[in-house]
């Protein structure tokens, strides 16, 4: 079984490749997204504050490495990541966040992580790329797979106002949005 919470220290830092300028004041797109627990959302009407992570993929424990993924800067960690936002939950309800983690890996895939992981928030799916297009958001591809690169987007009501990318350490992300919204608590209301 491989360890998916733990994070080499020779991972290869990503590098800001100006590929989500474009996103900082942008209006959220009007789109309709199933999450893994089979909920219809649109987060361009949410009223207060809402981050959504997107990662390329969770591992299975079950599931071989996929060779080369620590070479490939910024790739590794969304397990880590995504446990980093399961324990800071509490925290987040505090600051009166939602929270979601995103990704274009099959909704299966994502009922069996947010079961296993025991998450206390809702992975958005994005397989068809809908969300990824509409919103022009950086992707790779690795071994015949089109995956999101990492980012962070902090949203209030319904207008993109941070945007953390790259992301790196992934685990680390999570404090750097709380920082931001005790931060900014002025200009949340």
């Amino acid at each position: 079984m491989k360890n998916l919470y733990y994070l080499p220290d020779n991972l290869p830092i990503p590098v800001d490749d100006d590929s989500c300028n474009h996103l900082k004041n942008m209006q959220f797109p009007s789109l309709k997204m199933e999450t893994c627990l089979g909920n219809i959302i649109d987060i361009s009407t949410k009223k207060g504050v809402t981050v959504i992570f997107f990662y390329p993929m969770t591992g299975g424990p079950q599931t071989p490495p996929m060779s080369g993924w620590n070479e490939l800067p910024g790739a590794r960690g969304c397990t880590p990541q995504t446990c980093s936002y399961r324990d800071n939950h509490s925290t987040l309800v505090d600051l009166n966040i939602t929270t979601y983690g995103a990704s274009s890996q099959p909704l299966e895939e994502q009922k069996e992580a947010y079961i296993r992981l025991n998450l206390p928030y809702e992975l958005l799916n994005d397989s068809s790329f809908a969300l990824t297009t509409k919103l022009n958001l950086p992707t790779f591809e690795h071994q015949g797979l089109e995956l999101i690169k990492r980012l962070t987007i902090i949203i209030i009501d319904g207008q993109i106002k941070k945007v953390f990318y790259p992301v790196f350490p992934p685990n680390k992300n999570v404090k750097d949005v709380i920082t931001w919204v005790n931060n900014n608590k002025n200009h949340l209301k």
